[in-house]
């Protein structure tokens, strides 16, 4: 049995949070855990066995972390066998051997993502993850690839695949949602999300063919959606004040988010870049078909399941494939497939393994 001290101050924050949160209950089903966190990010562990909780607030990536984490946190991180982190921020003062993640490096590959002082200090973050690590894990052979090409990286570098969170795995209440008309995309509005190309190719296709009805669901807020892209948001404006079905869903909930995957005719993924990309993983598992771009990570991730590739950019492509993509239900066989391609339990014990070589 090991004990690992893990950092759980990234639940809560997107795909990062639902990574280590996914990961949590299969490290303690064998090992001895100590979660360093707020009581909330805690709470949904405290009637698991094995573990032990270490309260803390101090931000990650903040000065305070790297200079002057707490020492009495410190002390009991430093009594366990071993530090894991789901990103690649360390605190100062661990004295047991580190292991971090880094799920890709876009902010190095995609420019316009951030300014000059921005891409630098991620850089050196990376670095420092890199530095301080027993070894580093990220969740596909291209983001190590990348994460070779630009950090160098001389520390075991071990793939760890991501899977779909437990919760959507859960049956419904009620009955499962019928299908609607609805196509559903979930991102944000930056140039490598791709957003652009959809709204080209789903005004192309409302456009093309008396059939094609759908409606466009954006999950995400219109008035706070992180972006650089200022195209696309005119875009957007554009189609909508002259009639075209598209809507923002505002913040919500796993379990709306849930809801959304299950009742949509189709999800598109239409992405420039990615680590991994999970919506269209979540999609799949509820039942839903995906249409996604032909990047290489898509290619990695995906090749073997059901889903539909268009040319990355090419919005008469993407459209072609909207009017064309069936809605049926997977077959057995593919359900299957879907259900047992990736399994946070199969990270777990990898990580687990790792660990161990490190002894």
């Amino acid at each position: 049995m090991l004990r690992i001290a893990i950092d759980c101050r990234m639940i809560g924050s997107g795909g990062i949070g639902s990574f280590i949160s996914e990961l949590i209950p299969w490290f303690l089903e064998e090992n001895e855990c100590l979660l360093i966190g707020t009581h909330e990010q805690c709470t949904p562990f405290v009637r698991m066995q094995n573990v032990e909780f270490c309260f803390c607030d101090t931000k990650p990536f903040s000065l305070s972390e790297i200079l002057n984490f707490p020492s009495e946190v410190l002390e009991k991180i430093n009594s366990y066998n071993y530090y894991f982190t789901p990103y690649c921020n360390i605190p100062g003062g661990i004295n047991i051997p580190v292991f971090s993640t880094i799920h890709d490096v876009v902010f190095l590959d995609v420019k316009g993502l951030t300014g000059f002082s921005g891409r630098l200090i991620r850089k050196e973050f990376y670095k420092r993850a890199v530095n301080y690590s027993k070894a580093v894990f990220t969740v596909s052979n291209f983001s190590k690839e990348r994460i070779l090409h630009h950090l160098h990286c001389k520390k075991p570098l071990e793939v760890i695949y991501n899977a779909a969170p437990a919760y959507l795995k859960q049956p419904f209440e009620n009955e499962l949602p019928a299908k609607k008309n609805q196509i559903l995309f979930v991102g944000n509005i930056k140039k490598h999300k791709g957003l652009k190309t959809l709204l080209e190719a789903f005004e192309k296709a409302s456009n093309s063919s008396s059939e094609f009805n759908s409606n466009l669901v954006i999950v995400g807020n219109a008035e706070n959606f992180r972006t650089g892209d200022e195209e696309t948001v005119n875009k957007i404006n554009v189609l909508i004040e002259n009639g075209a079905k598209i809507s923002f869903t505002g913040r919500i909930s796993n379990d709306e988010l849930k809801y959304l995957y299950a009742s949509s005719r189709l999800l598109v993924q239409p992405s420039l870049y990615e680590g991994f990309g999970m919506p269209p993983l979540e999609a799949l598992t509820m039942g839903t078909r995906a249409i996604i771009s032909d990047i290489p990570v898509f290619k990695e991730i995906y090749q073997d399941l059901p889903v539909t590739f268009f040319k990355a950019g090419d919005s008469e492509d993407l459209c072609r494939k909207l009017l064309l993509c069936s809605d049926e239900p997977f077959s057995e066989e593919e359900n299957s497939l879907i259900q047992n391609k990736y399994s946070y339990k199969d990270s777990a014990k990898k990580i687990i393994e790792v660990m161990r070589r490190k002894l």
